[in-house]
């Protein structure tokens, strides 16, 4: 495709080069598992120790060595309200750094489609619930993880931009919390679902008597596995192309206080449960309206207490590496 061609959204070349940044995280991992599937054959992937993604040269000389035909930007500095609080400057410095890098290299070699992987905290703290796309911009962030928002706005803003000054169909999804297996479970910098996990399984097998969270219990959160993400990230490729960012989510939410007791019955847990209400809550509501991803015609698949489930099997399994 020539820059500036017209675009119609159609079903992606299997074997076509396809480059998944971040293949070894959580989201990348999905994503290439979903992409192999669907059998795509001739995937790229390169891990940090083969590839800098904050090295600008390193990065234009991947692209110009490899040259994919589609691009998923699912590489990013991540974690939990601790972890975005303790290291701001790290969120925010760190991830410009892979965005531009990876998105100005993407551009100069004409990388067809492209998805950029961002995360339903670039919307205002207090937005109307459930969150539009259009609440972007309108009020101000919240302040434990605005550091990582105004980084994953920013790679929004340069995929409009591409848009706009190229001509190259590139999209971005917006998900929301995201679980599943692969996930960051350490104490440090986890978010809030493997953490409860975490701590619940250790209860368990500890046979301690009580379990104590974080903040009242009171936020309300939604929660979509990466499986599911994988498959949202495919059909957009393939179904849309608009300037928007696309939300991801499953449209429905539960409190922290509802996942703590699905968490704890799901490791069977039975002790009791107290919350530290000196501990931050973060933002009170955060629901995304996936009104526009449905009208496209993809829905959520994989219900919470199955995810859960499936996550702590997951967990429990590969305890020796995510426990170090």
């Amino acid at each position: 495709m020539t820059t500036g061609e017209h675009f119609s959204p159609r079903p992606l070349d299997r074997s076509a080069k396809f480059y998944v940044a971040g293949h070894r995280g959580l989201v990348g991992s999905a994503v290439w598992r979903k992409l192999e599937m669907e059998g795509f054959t001739d995937l790229v992937g390169r891990g940090s120790a083969e590839l800098d993604l904050m090295n600008r040269e390193a990065v234009f000389d991947f692209f110009a060595e490899t040259r994919p035909r589609y691009a998923v930007l699912a590489a990013a500095k991540v974690g939990g309200i601790l972890a975005n609080s303790t290291y701001p400057v790290d969120f925010l410095s760190d991830n410009l750094r892979i965005q531009v890098n990876v998105l100005d290299a993407a551009r100069e070699h004409e990388v067809e489609r492209l998805l950029f992987l961002g995360s339903s905290c670039i919307y205002p703290k207090f937005a109307e619930q459930p969150i539009k796309e259009e609440s972007l911009l309108t009020g101000h962030l919240e302040g434990t993880n605005d550091a990582y928002a105004i980084a994953k706005i920013a790679g929004i803003m340069q995929v409009q931009a591409v848009r706009r000054q190229y001509g190259l169909p590139w999209i971005s999804a917006m998900p929301t919390n995201l679980y599943g297996p692969g996930d960051n479970f350490s104490p440090e910098g986890s978010h809030v679902l493997p953490a409860l996990i975490r701590r619940y399984d250790e209860a368990a097998r500890s046979g301690a008597k009580t379990v104590a969270n974080w903040g009242t219990g009171s936020p309300r959160r939604e929660f979509l596995h990466v499986d599911d993400m994988a498959s949202a990230c495919l059909h957009l490729m393939e179904n849309y192309d608009g300037p928007s960012q696309v939300n991801v989510g499953t449209g429905t939410d539960v409190t922290i206080k509802e996942l703590a007791a699905i968490v704890a019955d799901a490791v069977g847990y039975d002790g009791e449960i107290t919350w530290d209400t000196t501990k931050p809550d973060g933002t009170p509501q955060k629901l995304l309206d996936v009104s526009r991803l449905a009208q496209s015609g993809w829905t959520a698949k994989i219900a919470l207490e199955e995810g859960i489930r499936g996550t702590l099997n997951w967990f429990r399994t590969n305890s020796d590496h995510v426990r170090s």
